[in-house]
């Protein structure tokens, strides 16, 4: 019997995860229109697609590794073709089938994860150090939340105030909350986006079976990633929880008057939209309602908002590859924030705050725009 050619494995890949959306495209280009990467450089999205549907696609190309799965296309498209899904199905095509090269950095990346549980490299049982001088308590069946701080809040340095300050707040509320530390390991939700399929089910089901032995039921996440992973993709694994983004539930904190600020804020504060909390989950109205509730906040917005925010270009493993100077979306999005007049660039993403301290300082922008993670500013105020 004739052997598979590799690349025919990897169209059946293609064609399998695309699925009948994948045939549905009719060219109509108004992805490539739309996606971010046309901000900086050439990227003809619908001319991959089109690669894809005839099984012609160049697996060597440096674009396969291009896409960040904003949806900002999926939003635009008039056939519902998933695009980043299919970007996905080539890059797991090469992964899985060794015909291509992962770029260094991702392969690094996926490395750590898959021997010590996150990205950082960083040992497991450090994962809750950020935590050992707060007094906060392990996770026992019966605790009403799990705080699950993701990866890049539990071991950078400069993040790792935000899971403190998350801690603070659902003490000053009283709320019944624990950790797992080094028992739970990364969501995954990245590896997954960039093709490691393998590495991402075995995450997956790592945190499952830990989250079912200690009786969770509900889950509070502080990443968007983290809940997108958790409500979406873990309940094809048998995980079945209660998650909710942080926004979520300081937004019902402070309506139910368990929360009191005590300080104003004279701080005039833009508010970016991440992909994965705005385009994916729909998550707009509550960081807004949050922001505004602050004593002396005045909070103004950014001309691409909402649905129609600008990637910072760091989801589906483009965090940890490296982006050209002049290519990054991030630079582009500070420039938008300054255009407002803020003096504070507001988010409520791990992955965007990381890019975006990046850009203040690359572009020299430290000392003019400050970034700062909601809950920061909620702690402030408190």
């Amino acid at each position: 019997m004739q052997a598979v050619s590799p690349y025919r494995e990897a169209a059946n890949i293609i064609i399998e995860e695309g699925g009948e959306p994948l045939n549905l495209c009719y060219q109509c280009g108004l992805c490539s229109a739309t996606c971010p990467w046309n901000l900086v450089r050439s990227f003809p999205v619908h001319m991959m697609i089109h690669e894809a549907q005839l099984g012609l696609v160049d697996f060597e190309s440096e674009e396969v590794w291009q896409c960040v799965a904003c949806r900002a296309c999926v939003q635009r498209c008039p056939r519902g073709v998933e695009i980043p899904d299919i970007m996905r199905a080539l890059r797991r095509a090469i992964v899985s089938l060794g015909i291509a090269k992962v770029p260094d950095s991702l392969r690094i990346t996926v490395k750590n994860v898959s021997s010590v549980g996150n990205p950082l490299g960083e040992a497991a049982e450090k994962r809750a150090d950020w935590a050992k001088d707060m007094d906060v308590s392990t996770f026992i069946e019966g605790t009403e939340l799990l705080y699950f701080a993701c990866c890049i809040q539990a071991y950078d340095p400069m993040i790792q105030k935000v899971a403190r300050a998350t801690v603070n707040i659902l003490k000053k509320a009283q709320v019944d909350f624990g950790i797992l530390g080094a028992k739970q390991t990364c969501c995954g939700e990245s590896v997954r986006k960039a093709g490691m399929e393998s590495v991402f089910q075995s995450l997956a089901q790592n945190n499952i079976s830990v989250f079912t032995e200690a009786g969770v039921k509900t889950i509070l996440v502080t990443s968007p990633h983290c809940y997108h992973t958790f409500t979406q993709e873990y309940p094809k694994f048998g995980g079945n929880f209660e998650v909710i983004h942080f926004s979520q539930y300081l937004a019902r904190l402070i309506k139910d008057g368990r929360l009191k600020f005590t300080k104003e804020l004279n701080k005039k504060v833009t508010y970016h939209d991440s992909c994965c909390l705005g385009r994916y989950a729909g998550i707009y109205d509550e960081p807004r309602q949050i922001l505004e509730s602050i004593p002396g906040l005045e909070l103004v917005e950014m001309r691409d908002n909402r649905e129609n925010s600008l990637c910072c270009g760091g989801c589906a493993g483009r965090l940890w590859m490296e982006t050209k100077k002049g290519e990054r979306f991030s630079d582009i999005r500070i420039e938008q924030a300054l255009e407002t007049g803020a003096n504070t660039l507001a988010v409520f993403c791990p992955y965007c705050m990381l890019n975006f301290e990046d850009s203040v300082l690359t572009t020299d922008k430290a000392g003019i725009i400050e970034v700062k993670d909601i809950a920061e500013l909620v702690q402030e105020a408190i």
